[in-house]
């Protein structure tokens, strides 16, 4: 992986041309390798072997704590003691302003490791990211730079039990607390009734807090909710309440001093009472078994922090404002479930390229049909074997190129040019529903064909394969479930100010037509990816050409997976021009890496972009027989 990961950042992404913008001066290709390789190697020492274990070892709660393996804390240290958990924030965040891509390709090694135990930093990083760009400078200097530091962990806390994915029915109430409503130097200071579930994170003692995120209504003079997703607003509710202000105090030295240099930064949060937030129970998954999934019951009166009961929450941002700077973490969270996706997918296409190497099954077919007397041939000399892990290289390095896109789109927003910085931001929204749900349909996939080429060692728990697969079948869930980005993408993201989002796209998939039209070899390709782009068009135009969104919508997640395939068509047409550009210059990597990626290239080009054909033919045509199934029918 790790010469597909540099193949990526720097044949393709170019990501030491980076360096020359004031942000990332400090770097150089060589920081950037020294990055990649210490997250490497924790990944490899710290994580990887405890993968099975945290799986089998599951999280346990006998009432009052929630017990975790030895594994889960060492790991967890060792990777706060290594800075990436405020890798790309500013120094004096304790950050080391790397590049978004260069900290996202760390992250991948922790990903293929243990996903679950790497959910902990995950979660951390997009809650202190959100209150980055939502909370006041207290909420910033208060939670996030604790949480950068790896002193507190956080969570997002969104769904309900009733609720689900359905935002706009929480049902989570916030009341102003009395006289100290506008008194805390956290903020307007709330209380906090409700349940939430699905919570990853949600209670542990890794760290000495927990910083929840919760999305609820504030109610009215008359009681009520407001009805709808307008009345959400976002709080800080802590587990544990912290005292802020005053005089600075050392950090002391933490949950993972063992793992950090010196004695930590100083700090004015004194950690006092244990706020109304309880853990009603633990979920039991398929998967992600290695992280804590939670059902946690807000202002139950279990606890009552100074005195009264209701959990104590800070308002974060306006009232109503919730849902907008949730998506904050949440769009954020989103490509981090892509690469995660992408990453199980690796570990089991690894794994079973390893197991076909070795694993020798069957005979060649002869001009004159098999040889029952010539010695047994490994698996990898089969075509059928071959196609399997083609198809699994193609879903995984085309998925990774697509996540790391995303973050170099990340980078460009906020150090390039106005006008560059612009384009990134529409770009990225467009994308961003594929880099979630693409590597989640496709990297799954390659998980069920990693389980195939074992055969039915695969299917048992002696081999890693049947583990990625549980885990993975998660991403088409969490996050916002497939059919969610299938909405979010036809009924908002293509017609989002006017189209404009799609036709920048369309026009960076037309500049890379153009290049690979003129490359030897590379031609049929470029007249496949411009006739599935015109297609797309067509069917983008007829799903909505009633203007009623329950004929254009009906369809919308085939319409998410061909778009997924044209954009992942794009991406590998951008791989093949890089891999061609090794090959004519002697690229250091060797002729048989770039004509492996040549060969992904061609796999996805003839067996994988005509699957549109179908997909759109329903979209294109506004096809009702799902629409119109009765209930009573199934």
């Amino acid at each position: 992986m790790r010469a597909t990961l540099d193949f990526l950042l720097n044949d393709w992404l170019a990501v030491e041309s980076l360096t020359a913008r004031a942000r990332f001066a400090d770097h150089s290709r060589e920081t950037f390798a020294a990055v990649l390789d210490t997250c490497q190697k924790i990944a490899r020492e710290k994580f990887a072997p405890f993968n099975r274990l945290v799986d089998t070892e599951e999280p346990r709660f006998d009432g009052q704590r929630v017990h975790l393996p030895r594994a889960t804390h060492d790991a967890l240290g060792a990777y706060v003691g290594s800075g990436m958990l405020a890798a790309s924030q500013d120094y004096g965040l304790g950050g080391m302003q790397l590049p978004c891509v260069v900290e996202m390709a760390g992250n991948a090694f922790f990903f293929k490791a243990s996903v679950a135990m790497a959910g902990y930093s995950m979660l951390t990083a997009g809650n202190a990211n959100l209150l980055m760009a939502h909370g006041t400078p207290a909420q910033i200097e208060c939670f996030a730079s604790n949480e950068f530091a790896g002193r507190w962990f956080g969570s997002m806390c969104l769904s309900e039990p009733q609720a689900g994915s359905s935002l706009s029915d929480v049902a989570t109430r916030a009341v102003p607390d009395g006289a100290a409503f506008e008194q805390d130097p956290l903020g307007a200071r709330y209380r906090l009734k409700g349940n939430k579930m699905w919570i990853s994170g949600g209670e542990h003692e890794l760290t000495e807090n927990i910083v929840h995120l919760v999305l609820a209504k504030i109610a009215g003079e008359d009681g009520k909710l407001p009805p709808g997703a307008k009345g959400i607003s976002l709080f800080i509710v802590p587990k544990l309440l912290v005292e802020w202000g005053g005089a600075e105090v050392p950090a002391g030295p933490g949950p993972f001093a063992d793992f950090a240099e010196g004695e930590g930064a100083m700090r004015r949060a004194i950690l006092t009472e244990r706020n109304d937030v309880a853990l009603a129970g633990l979920n039991h998954k398929l998967g992600y078994r290695g992280i804590t999934n939670t059902l946690l019951n807000f202002g139950e009166g279990r606890f009552k922090p100074r005195g009264q009961a209701g959990a104590v929450g800070y308002l974060v941002g306006q009232p109503g404002d919730g849902l907008r700077c949730m998506f904050h973490f949440m769009n954020e969270a989103r490509i981090g479930v892509g690469l995660g996706a992408v990453m199980l997918g690796y570990a089991g296409y690894e794994a079973s390229l390893d197991y076909a190497k070795q694993r020798t099954q069957g005979r060649p077919i002869g001009p004159g049909g098999k040889d029952a007397n010539a010695p047994q041939v490994a698996l990898i000399e089969h075509a059928d074997i071959k196609r399997m892990l083609l198809a699994q290289k193609s879903y995984v390095e085309g998925g990774l190129a697509l996540a790391l896109y995303c973050a170099r789109l990340v980078d460009e927003q906020k150090s390039g040019t106005a006008e560059a910085s612009a384009e990134a931001a529409l770009l990225l929204q467009m994308l961003t529903p594929i880099a979630k749900s693409w590597p989640s349909e496709w990297c799954l996939e390659a998980n069920s064909l990693a389980i195939q080429v074992h055969g039915g060692y695969g299917y048992t728990r002696d081999f890693a394969v049947e583990q990625h697969w549980r885990d993975n079948r998660l991403n088409m869930i969490h996050e916002g479930t497939h059919g969610i980005q299938a909405l979010d993408l036809l009924g908002r993201k293509v017609l989002m100010n006017g189209g404009a989002g799609l036709a920048l796209l369309r026009g960076r998939v037309g500049a890379t037509v153009e290049r690979a039209a003129a490359v030897d070899g590379l031609a049929d390709h470029a007249d496949a990816l411009d006739a599935a782009l015109s297609q797309l068009g067509h069917a983008t135009q007829a799903a909505w050409a009633t203007g009623r969104p329950q004929d254009a919508l009906a369809n919308a997640t085939p319409y998410l997976q061909a778009f997924g395939h044209v954009v992942l068509a794009w991406v590998w047409l951008e791989l093949a021009l890089a891999a061609r550009a090794g090959l004519d210059t002697d690229g250091a990597r060797g002729e048989a890496f770039y004509q492996g990626k040549l060969a992904a290239a061609r796999y996805f080009f003839h067996y994988e972009l005509p699957k549109i054909d179908a997909w759109l033919a329903v979209v294109a045509s506004r096809d009702s027989t799902c629409r119109d199934a009765d209930a009573s029918w199934f």
